[in-house]
């Protein structure tokens, strides 16, 4: 499309997230429903943006009654839940710094986000309050927990509701910069501590391109988005929420605890969601259902997928089954949705996360940031200036230092560009496997295996050895009815042989019940790592 042609960026000197996204379409077409939300006992609940707009600036009075002042951080603990859009509108329009939190964080996760970021108050649902008040003896910086919920009698505690009650629905928005902190994402930690990467309110102009495009030219009439991934996160809030609501579109939302493919499919024929973007885990775990059209009255449009690569078999699955090409796509916290796939403008290769986003600049470079020919494998960076990058790892400037080279942000992800502009991921730096002179990325063989009857999720890794440095190591989650024998791991290991190479097939297969994953489903392959080194320090000491 012309759109895309010769893309520049068109950056105002003033933008706010909440304003952009309530505010302007109040103005507009106040009746038109912004999010719809059902509840944990079925009740559906429309919400027009007008009705946003009430909510979002009664709460935004709340917020400057208690005290918190442009810059200050905003701790939002909720679910997938209208007060969590309400919560984070209200913030940015305030001009203040969200952080949302995962609400199956555990106290010392909690600990640590909230003393690193020295949030000054924190809203909560009622069920989740104690993990607060367990540890708020360690957070000097926080004044006030907001309660959504029953009431509760503590000096620290507001009620959620009363206050709204109180407040008025005139607020005046603080006039933020485009470069003003926005939010803290904490990043999801399998390389240390998190880091809070700090965006700016232009985070959310940088991110639109990348949702229009793997949706097939989003927004189209009719269109109605929802996601499973929690609004915790940048994929949820980034990649759905905010872009869509931008747009005019109504959002679905609701507390899906825990995904389970009957009951996701049942809920989007319900609702006729048009939009999705699904987790590549989630898209595995719906792989098990067959006859999907034939069952549920779905009437998708579109389905993006990120986080970790999808192959080949995934693919075709979403052909035959959902009459659909999935769109897959690439980013990380600190800089979101920089490559993708998208059907309707260039076809899809199996195996590639698609082309740079028009206005990104994406590039695969060597350590000391110098652009590599296509073919070769480097670590895939982006280009500063550019609006959808981080402003800074939060109270850590050495990190901050770390992630570039020059003006590369290094995204610590190797992979290569082909010649016609197509990424290939291969693995996370540090989960490339180097055995006898061979280097291989683990999502070729974990995709390679996906494709056998019997697997239902892979995961691989360099387990050490003496000889070769590392062997392939997998391990594998059997499909519901598969018996785990010798004869299925030797199947398993010519399977690999046979479609990919000799050296890559996986000398060790193990069958487990579950696998570490990060909270946004991606498999933490440190943490096997890490098992395997232990087990072998163990069989040195026998």
């Amino acid at each position: 499309m012309k759109k895309y042609e010769n893309f520049k960026w068109e950056i105002p000197d003033f933008f706010n997230i909440g304003v952009a996204c309530c505010d302007v379409h109040a103005v507009r077409t106040p009746d038109k429903t912004a999010l719809i939300y059902e509840n944990d006992s079925g009740k559906v609940i429309k919400y027009s943006f007008g009705d946003i707009l009430k909510q979002s600036n009664k709460f935004a009075n709340v917020l400057k009654e208690i005290g918190l002042i442009k810059g200050d951080r905003f701790a939002i603990f909720l679910s997938q839940q209208v007060e969590t859009l309400i919560s984070h509108l209200a913030g940015y329009k305030s001009g203040l710094v969200n952080v949302p939190l995962f609400t199956l964080f555990g106290p010392d996760a909690l600990l640590y986000r909230l003393q690193n970021s020295e949030a000054k108050a924190v809203i909560v649902n009622s069920n989740d309050v104690d993990k607060i008040l367990s540890i708020k003896e360690n957070l000097p910086d926080l004044k006030k927990i907001i309660v959504v919920g029953k009431n509760r009698n503590d000096k620290y505690l507001l009620n959620y509701n009363d206050a709204m009650e109180k407040s008025s629905e005139d607020f005046e928005f603080v006039n933020t910069k485009s470069n003003d902190p926005a939010l803290i994402i904490y990043t999801s930690g399998t390389t240390g501590p998190p880091k809070g990467a700090l965006h700016a309110h232009r985070t959310l102009i940088g991110h639109l391109p990348g949702v229009e495009l793997p949706h097939n030219f989003f927004p189209q009439k009719g269109d109605l988005f929802w996601t499973p991934a929690d609004w915790a996160w940048i994929g949820g809030l980034y990649d759905v929420l905010f872009p869509s609501l931008f747009y005019g579109v109504p959002v679905v939302a609701c507390r899906m605890r825990k995904f389970e493919a009957e009951k996701a499919l049942h809920f989007m024929a319900k609702h006729q969601i048009r939009n999705v973007f699904m987790p590549p885990t989630a898209l595995k775990i719906l792989r098990n259902v067959k006859d999907i059209r034939k069952k549920f009255n779905i009437n998708l449009r579109s389905i993006a997928s990120g986080g970790e690569s999808l192959g080949e078999e995934i693919l075709n699955w979403g052909k035959e089954e959902l009459s659909l090409e999935i769109n897959e796509f690439y980013g990380q916290t600190e800089a979101n949705l920089l490559v993708t796939n998208c059907s309707k403008l260039y076809p899809i290769k199996p195996g590639s996360m698609g082309k740079a986003v028009p206005g990104h600049i994406v590039k695969v470079v060597n350590e000391s940031g110098e652009l590599l020919p296509p073919g070769t494998e480097g670590e895939i960076a982006v280009k500063r200036p550019d609006p959808v990058m981080f402003l800074e790892y939060w109270k850590n400037i050495e990190a901050t230092e770390k992630k570039f080279v020059g003006d590369w942000m290094l995204t610590g992800d190797m992979g290569k560009i082909d010649e016609e502009g197509y990424f290939w991921f291969s693995g996370r730096s540090d989960d490339v496997i180097t055995s006898a002179g061979y280097r291989m990325g683990p999502s070729e063989i974990e995709d390679c295996l996906l494709k056998h009857p019997a697997v239902s999720i892979a995961a691989v890794i360099g387990k050490p050895d003496k000889i070769r440095g590392e062997i392939v190591k997998a391990f594998i989650i059997l499909k519901d009815g598969i018996e785990r024998n010798e004869e299925l791991s030797q199947n398993l290991q010519s399977f690999v042989k046979e479609r990919l190479a000799v050296h890559e097939y996986p000398r060790e297969i193990e069958f487990v019940n579950s696998l570490p994953m990060t909270v946004t489903g991606k498999i933490i392959r440190k943490e096997l790592r890490q098992r395997e080194m232990e087990k072998e320090k163990k069989r040195g000491g026998e």
